[in-house]
């Protein structure tokens, strides 16, 4: 950290909405709680969208969303510091089973991708610091999962998250609405029965 930096837990800025957590039950195995809270993280340094996601066979219920914000002008190891006690933060309140991030792909600001994945790591090492294996999917994969296509755009993303969410509008700004669609494609992807037979086995 700078010599000139003041930075304590209490600087970091959330801008999160969050609601009643439902545990689901599972129907078919009468065993109580057999649920997931997911968590879906798109990176970035000066924004990052978070979401929680509790999945539970084709029920999905949002937690929480929101995101982490750092100042411009603060020095980058201080941004980074914020970005990774605040993501310890999320891990530690909701402590999530499952954890999807957007793949990062460099463009021709190379600049601000070597900064995006920066931050991308220092998330990346949360998760893992708190024992959990992070899974990656690529834009398109993303569009697959909750459009049904690659062609998807923006809005008819941000629509169909509002739709399987069953949330009253799209949420805002679009780094929330695409974290809540990395966690949605991560529910999807893997199979429901996977998960009951690894919580089965691990009790």
């Amino acid at each position: 950290m700078s010599e000139n930096s003041n930075h304590s837990f209490s600087n970091i800025f959330y801008r999160r909405r969050t609601f009643v957590p439902v545990r689901w039950k599972s129907r078919c195995s009468g065993e109580g709680d057999v649920s997931v809270l997911i968590l879906g993280i798109d990176p970035g340094i000066a924004l990052t969208g978070y979401g929680l996601v509790d999945s539970a066979q084709n029920r999905l219920h949002a937690v929480e969303y929101g995101c982490i914000e750092t100042p411009a002008k603060m020095p980058v190891e201080d941004r980074l510091l914020i970005i990774y006690d605040a993501m310890c933060d999320l891990l530690a309140r909701h402590k999530p089973e499952e954890v999807a991030i957007e793949q990062l792909f460099f463009n021709r600001n190379v600049t601000t991708a070597f900064s995006v994945g920066q931050a991308r790591g220092v998330m990346v090492l949360a998760c893992v610091r708190h024992g959990l294996r992070v899974r990656e999917y690529t834009p398109l994969q993303v569009k697959q999962g909750i459009a049904g296509y690659g062609g998807a755009d923006k809005k008819q993303i941000q629509t169909m998250v509002r739709m399987l969410l069953g949330l009253a509008e799209v949420p805002k700004p679009d780094d929330v609405a695409d974290a809540l669609a990395i966690a949605i494609t991560h529910a999807h992807a893997v199979p429901w029965q996977t998960r009951v037979e690894k919580r089965t086995q691990n009790r």
